[in-house]
């Protein structure tokens, strides 16, 4: 009977010990497949920016390690861009302070353009001048232009062989002063106006500042306004 009323107590011991451990949980602890859903939306949302279907497959098995979580949050290392194979962060809130990373691979089907021919410097690019392809634009190289509103139109600043694709590198603004360029300057002030003729010492898009040599030789700065002009700083 001694015997008996012992593993009792040893059993209701045991199962009071796991009631209790029970409660102590979190009352919505997150699966490891919620966390991987808002990780794949997180994505989702980020690869909007490129006109393409993206599928996305993550490896979620850190998460299996972590200790239980009931609030979260998703993002990326600070400076950090979509890449073809990356992380992703997982940093967890509530109830216990954590951080991990999962790892992710991506891929973003979608049109990009290459020249139709041989596109020398300062020639102005035109429609006729790309040819559409379809591919992966996560596995284009850096400064790959997929818009093609940011092409045509633009001018070849270097040579681009047939059948590459069009770098931002290899553009320059069609409204864009050039390093060496004789510009018109224009000073505005209090109730007056004053112009005068430089020489542009680098180059510049619209709307970004430069330093150009007066006829009088004095460096000054201006901000570009068009291809021919630009506007002194007082």
């Amino acid at each position: 009977m001694t015997l008996y009323r012992l593993l009792l107590c040893v059993c209701l011991f045991a199962l009071g010990a796991s009631v209790t451990a029970r409660a102590q949980e979190p009352a919505n602890v997150l699966s490891v497949q919620a966390m991987q859903e808002q990780a794949q939306e997180f994505l989702h949302k980020q690869a909007q920016m490129y006109p393409g279907v993206a599928t996305i497959t993550l490896d979620t098995s850190r998460l299996d390690t972590m200790p239980a979580c009931a609030q979260n949050q998703i993002f990326l290392p600070s400076g950090q861009r979509l890449r073809s194979r990356m992380s992703v962060g997982v940093r967890c809130l509530s109830p216990h302070s954590w951080s991990t990373s999962i790892g992710a691979t991506l891929s973003i089907q979608g049109s990009y353009y290459v020249s139709s021919r041989r596109i020398n410097p300062g020639e102005t690019i035109q429609q006729d001048d790309l040819v559409e392809r379809e591919g992966d634009l996560l596995a284009l190289a850096n400064g790959v232009v997929i818009d093609p509103e940011r092409i045509i139109g633009y001018v070849a600043s270097q040579r681009i062989p047939l059948g590459n694709a069009i770098r931002a590198s290899a553009l320059r603004d069609p409204q864009s002063v050039t390093r060496g360029q004789m510009v018109r300057t224009i000073a505005r002030g209090m109730g007056f106006v004053a112009s005068g003729e430089g020489q542009a010492l680098q180059s510049g898009a619209p709307g970004t500042q430069i330093q150009i040599k007066a006829s009088s030789g004095q460096i000054i700065s201006a901000t570009v306004l068009d291809a021919s002009t630009v506007q002194v700083i007082l």
